[in-house]
């Protein structure tokens, strides 16, 4: 039984992150703290581990939709390659910060930050989406700056960087929900491989029940790239404003208590 959850949580973790370009650790996480709270049978999911494996899964998440994402065309690789020169540096610096800050405190203010980007999906954004990039007058500057900012919080608060990846693509280069989502898990991609190399350096993966959220991984990601390729944009923006408020909801609450 407990072999059918792993697979049922990374499922469900993977198609909700590929589906909004979010990762899926902020599903993950939350449902492993969970059942290692009010569940013996997940006493092992300590949480070095749970987030040791989260990160391994986003691995295996993002490998499956930047596969789907990239045979339709979806990715904006020159966005995504830009967002990676400032985010990977980014997150390194945050995560050294971190030890110097009050992380009860971040963690509610990032959880207000999270409702805040909710609520901007709220604005009406003129102009065709895709094309705002290719009208910067120095665009390079402009996504190594914002990757740079997206890193470190990223790094500082210990959250994946898509839930702030997602909001910056469309409100600050253009791109539309879909091209924001799978550029978001390209990125993510390549961020997780680093991290979780870390973590498996540090001892933190339990490899007995790393290939059940592996399997649930990769099929959840797949599938949620492909759904994401046949809903309307306005739906797929309801879902990551939802998301986000949820997100924003439990981090307020963690940082309250």
């Amino acid at each position: 039984m407990i072999y059918l959850v792993c697979i049922i949580v990374a499922f469900v973790a993977a198609f909700t992150g590929s589906l909004v370009g979010l990762g899926g650790g902020v599903v993950l996480i939350p449902s492993m703290l969970f059942l290692h709270h009010y569940t013996d049978a997940f006493a092992w999911a300590t949480p070095q581990v749970i987030v040791g494996i989260s990160l391994i899964t986003m691995v295996f998440t993002a490998f499956s939709s930047t596969i789907s994402y990239y045979k339709t065309g979806r990715i904006h690789v020159k966005i995504g390659l830009l967002f990676l020169t400032g985010s990977i540096p980014g997150s390194i610096l945050g995560a050294w910060l971190n030890q110097f800050v009050n992380a009860d405190h971040f963690s509610l203010y990032f959880g207000f930050l999270m409702i805040v980007l909710a609520f901007l999906f709220l604005i009406n954004r003129k102009g065709p989406a895709d094309h705002k990039f290719t009208r910067q007058s120095n665009p390079v500057v402009s996504v190594f700056i914002v990757s740079l900012i997206v890193g470190g919080i990223s790094g500082l608060f210990g959250i994946g960087g898509g839930a702030i990846i997602v909001p910056a693509m469309i409100f600050l280069f253009g791109l539309s929900i879909h091209t924001a989502a799978a550029t978001s898990m390209f990125v993510i991609l390549f961020i997780s491989i680093i991290s979780a190399g870390t973590h498996i350096v540090l001892g933190h993966i339990t490899w007995e029940y790393i290939l059940l959220f592996i399997i649930g991984a990769w099929i959840g990601g797949t599938l949620g790239a492909k759904v994401n390729q046949v809903v309307k944009s306005n739906t797929l923006e309801w879902i990551l404003r939802l998301l986000l408020i949820i997100i924003g909801i439990r981090l307020i609450i963690e940082g309250m208590m």
